[in-house]
């Protein structure tokens, strides 16, 4: 047994078995992670095959570098290289645990303008197993350290260097082309990263988005007018005319579009612990003034909060990658409800508790045509204000109050909430309802932060009807994105007292709220399915404003024979009669996969898909073509960003120059109506 121990020894203490032994280690951490940290959809031998094999070819080629050193430096190289590739996939299973998806380069361009306040996140993802991925890296240190493998010096010999680096190439080539045959245009067709890591591994996907997200750099540089010819094709062909029972209802009214933070339908009706969670919402939904829609999906990708806000202004989808307000925010032509209602004599404005740079917000904002951004800079500082994102959800709408009596009416305004965003975190002294129970902390604190959410609202609620707002403006409320990802699916079972929470299930979770509200509305509960890349173009029907000629990819929620695919971001879709996860198909009314498709159900699945991905394509190119550039509908007049400052002392002395003598301060003859503005926020007493 010794003599065994001795010849495995003086194998590894050669640059071959050291070489094959990091190989070995690093294969089988990755192997682990793909199991039990990625949930990649796994389905029949072949893939399976794939998935076991794929690390194999790119550890070769990455790890083959070293051999082309000799002695101590080639160890190095090889150690380094590990550690490297270690703590990118380390980064992806913290980023994938909360979005179920990978990071691309175009999100950590913008991790600038999403970076702060994530500290409390990322300590709450990770878990003390994730830290195995670095095993292989410390065994090999300890190894070498203790002498148990000693440094090969002898030459290595180059042409041997050179024949590992084409194996790797040649294995790579047979993994793609089986991957191919199995999957036709992996690399052409597909929204879902999940698709590229589990056929050709994370190192190839690094390589995919690294080359794709070169190549549509490129493509703007290379648009031109002409490249406008098929999106105009699609939107002649697929516009939808507009209801005309609700056209022009909400005319000349303010709007309030309430942004609810990682909120979710299932919440609506809600109880825990012997008690409604969102009381406040639940009253409005169901007002008979109000518009609901309970088949409304988000349709968010890794933007999460700013793919929302971009379908919601510009009904335009979010990136396949990253965040189009952070890499094309800048720089891009955009005609967003806010330039839109500009031109319409409305004064328009955001609020956001947290600095102007997140999202990108401070450039993007300009580049919709938002004529005031009050973020954090304008809102008041204590012990305790803060939570996550920014300010509490209570005194975040307190403040905001003192700009909106400012603002010329009538107005668009948007307020952002943020309490309710993960970790859920709240302080006991805010705390008025107990955790879930489910065991997963960051499910069991979520109705705590979604009623304090609801509470803020109703305070808010009651100032706009002592105010008389209530009165003259159309209440919009939507939910961003899920608050809990489906890779907790134990604990949503539970939560929704469920035997078990499927694929299927997870797909109907991404319904979130959207409900319009206003006096003398005729309101109901609309069963249509739809999104959030309808919402403009429904605002602006009920706001009465002409709609025939934008590049808007939505329609009208209230329209009659609309088309109700609701298309996600990775290219699965839900209709009322079918739902798409993957590779799997499902009948919506009742969740059974469907197995045998009849001539008939091919047929139109096959045309649902070509849409969904046809509509997906056609806005991508509209972004990163920046082909608004080369556009413009009729009677609108492009944003002038030189013109708008949203420093406080520029926006201050704008509010209070305004020739428009509209504003609730100015009818209340000078008078603030803050004394009517009541709140429980512990932390302002």
């Amino acid at each position: 047994m010794k003599q065994i121990g001795h010849k495995i020894q003086s194998g590894l203490s050669t640059r071959w078995g050291f070489f094959l032994l990091a190989i070995a280690l690093f294969w089988l951490k990755t192997i682990y992670a793909y199991q039990t940290k990625f949930s990649l959809g796994v389905k029949g031998g072949m893939q399976a095959f794939l998935m076991t094999i794929n690390p194999i070819p790119t550890t070769l080629l990455l790890f083959g570098i070293a051999l082309f050193m000799n002695g101590r430096k080639s160890y190095i190289t090889l150690l380094i290289i590990d550690l490297i590739t270690s703590t990118w996939l380390f980064a992806n299973i913290l980023y994938y645990r909360e979005f179920s998806d990978f990071l691309t380069f175009n999100l950590m361009k913008g991790s600038g303008a999403v970076s702060n306040n994530l500290g409390k996140s990322i300590a709450g993802i990770i878990e003390y197993s994730d830290f195995l991925v670095f095993a292989d890296v410390l065994i090999l240190i300890i190894l070498l350290a203790t002498k148990l493998i000693r440094i090969d010096y002898r030459i290595f010999m180059k042409r041997n260097a050179f024949a590992i680096t084409g194996l790797s190439v040649v294995l790579f080539g047979a993994n793609l082309g089986i991957a191919e045959a199995d999957r036709s245009g992996l690399l052409t067709r597909t929204f879902d990263n999940n698709y590229i890591v589990k056929y050709l591994g994370m190192n190839a996907y690094t390589v995919y988005d690294g080359v794709k997200t070169t190549k549509n750099n490129a493509i703007k540089a290379n648009a031109d007018s002409s490249s406008m010819s098929s999106v105009l094709k699609y939107m002649k062909a697929n516009r939808v005319a507009p209801n005309v029972e609700y056209s022009g209802v909400a005319k000349g009214k303010n709007v309030f579009v309430i942004h609810l933070e990682s909120f979710q339908q299932f919440l609506i009706d809600y109880k825990w612990d012997g008690q409604e969670v969102t009381p406040n919402i639940n009253k409005l939904y169901h007002n008979q003034n109000t518009l609901s829609f309970d088949n409304f999906f988000n349709q968010v990708g890794q933007g999460k909060t700013a793919d929302a806000e971009l379908m919601l202004e510009n009904s335009l989808f979010g990136l396949p990658e990253g965040a189009a307000m952070v890499t094309q925010g800048t720089t891009n032509t955009f005609q967003a409800a806010p330039s839109i209602l500009n031109q319409h004599g409305y004064t328009t404005a955001s609020f956001h508790g947290d600095v102007p740079s997140f999202w990108n917000r401070d450039n993007t904002y300009k580049s919709w045509g938002y004529n005031y951004f009050f973020s954090s800079q304008y809102f008041k500082e204590g012990k305790g204000y803060n939570v996550g994102y920014g300010l509490k959800d209570k005194i975040f709408m307190q403040d905001s109050a003192q700009y909106i009596e400012q603002l010329p009416q009538p107005f668009y305004a948007k307020l952002i909430t943020v309490t309710n965003h993960y970790p859920y975190l709240l302080d006991k002294q805010n705390q008025s309802i107990a955790k879930t129970d489910t065991g997963d902390d960051t499910v069991d604190g979520y109705v705590q932060t979604a009623k304090y959410l609801d509470q803020a609202l109703g305070e808010f609620l009651i100032w706009l009807q002592k105010t008389g707002l209530d009165k003259n403006s159309m209440l919009v409320l939507y939910g961003d994105h899920y608050g809990i990802s489906g890779n907790h699916k134990k604990a949503v079972a539970k939560l929704l007292n469920r035997d078990k929470f499927t694929d299927f299930d997870n797909a109907q979770f991404q319904k979130v709220p959207f409900m319009v509200h206003m006096p003398g509305l005729k309101g109901g509960v609309n069963h249509t399915y739809g999104g959030e890349i309808d919402v403009l173009p429904t605002l602006l029907n009920l706001l009465g404003v002409k709609n025939e000629d934008t590049i808007q990819f939505g329609s009208d929620l209230l329209a009659p024979n609309r088309n109700q695919t609701v298309a996600f971001r990775n290219g699965d879709f839900v209709t009322p009669e079918y739902t798409k996860v993957g590779s799997t198909y499902y009948d919506t009314t009742n969740g059974k996969i469907l197995t045998h498709l009849t001539d008939v159900q091919k047929k139109q699945l096959a045309a649902i898909g070509k849409h969904v991905t046809e509509e997906l394509s056609l806005s991508d190119k509209v972004i990163t073509g920046d082909l608004l550039r080369f556009y413009t509908p009729k009677g609108f007049e492009r944003t002038d960003k030189t013109m708008i400052s949203y420093k406080v002392k520029d926006a201050k002395q704008k509010l209070k120059d305004s020739p428009n003598k509209t504003s609730l301060i100015q009818k209340n003859n000078g008078k603030s109506t803050m004394d009517l503005y009541e709140t429980d926020a512990p932390e302002l007493k």
